[in-house]
């Protein structure tokens, strides 16, 4: 890893504003809402979840989001690729992870769809069920890809959940190519079993040519490699000869490097209250480690931590700054 970077982290997501409520099983059975899964849905039927929910709280959020604002609150140095609309959320959104610390210059779009949200339904068990419209994040495309900013990160890290708007592929390629060519890394989250259903083969083929660490946890990497158990899907993981990190809740998490395998409790928690953001904020301080040359097992520790702190509250990014936690 080239030494000389203006940012730990290059993040590349989808801007999205979350909109979180608290409901019941009963409510997630009466409007067909696939409980604990993340689902695309149109501007229709975003605005009637919308209507139905309670209480509703607006937080910016999307999954790299989530990543590169933990990254800043450890105390790291994070740049942020998104497409918002000029919009009431687009500003929102904008402000909200400048605020936290990251870099963020992705010119907004002056016409098409709205700002992405996800409408975030949070069950008394702490699940959360997401239901994503992608509205301005379909305009993602290579154009938006700023080479320079990506060879000037340590590693440039990204959403499975690109793989749906059509051109953010194309993006996201062109990000990887210029981080290679400048002697960076590059990484990707699963994000998402019903995410990696519908890009199994190209998710496989990403790991195997291009990607330096995968995140997944249990059952993102049981649909990746289509098996049952976990030592199955370590077996996989190990094979790949990448850094993997695989994530089991409140088992912790286990890191494999071909032969090197470390096994990192969770971090104690109180009480967990929302699950939002726990892979994200686990990413975050995995990097944040991992770009200071830490080993494996102490970055996983670090993602730990920072995991136990976002699923302590409501909302997908930390409400304490994570640097006064390790």
């Amino acid at each position: 890893m080239t030494a000389s970077a203006a940012y730990d982290v290059l993040g590349i997501g989808n801007a999205i504003v979350d909109v979180l409520a608290t409901t019941d099983d009963e409510f997630l059975n009466l409007n067909k809402l696939a409980k604990g899964a993340m689902s695309l849905i149109d501007a229709s039927r975003a605005e009637a979840l919308y209507a139905a929910m309670r209480d509703a709280v607006e937080i910016s959020g999307g999954s790299c989001g989530n990543t590169v604002a933990g990254i800043a609150s450890l105390g790291g140095t994070a740049a942020y690729i998104g497409k918002v609309r000029d919009d009431a959320l687009g500003w929102t959104f904008r402000h909200d992870i400048r605020e936290a610390g990251v870099s963020f210059d992705t010119p907004p779009s002056t016409e098409g769809p709205p700002t992405a949200r996800c409408l975030i339904f949070v069950t008394p068990d702490a699940q959360r069920t997401m239901n994503t419209y992608l509205g301005a994040c379909v305009t993602l495309g290579p154009e938006d890809i700023d080479e320079a900013r990506v060879a000037a990160a340590k590693v440039t890290y990204v959403e499975g959940y690109l793989w749906d708007p059509p051109r953010a592929k194309e993006a996201v390629r062109k990000a990887f190519a210029a981080a290679h060519a400048a002697g960076r890394e590059v990484s990707i989250t699963l994000s998402d079993s019903f995410c990696v259903d519908r890009w199994r083969d190209e998710f496989n083929a990403l790991i195997r040519d291009q990607i330096d660490i995968l995140f997944a946890n249990e059952s993102e990497i049981f649909s990746l490699y289509q098996v049952k158990t976990f030592d199955e899907a370590l077996q996989r993981a190990r094979a790949t000869g990448k850094i993997v990190a695989l994530t089991r809740g409140a088992k912790g998490s286990v890191i494999v490097k071909g032969d090197e395998i470390h096994v990192v409790d969770a971090a104690k928690v109180a009480k967990v209250v929302d699950t939002t953001g726990a892979g994200d904020l686990y990413a975050a301080g995995f990097l944040y480690g991992y770009t200071r040359g830490m080993p494996l097992a102490e970055c996983a520790r670090i993602g730990g931590f920072a995991a136990g702190e976002v699923i302590s509250h409501v909302g997908a990014r930390p409400l304490v700054p994570l640097k006064t936690l390790i």
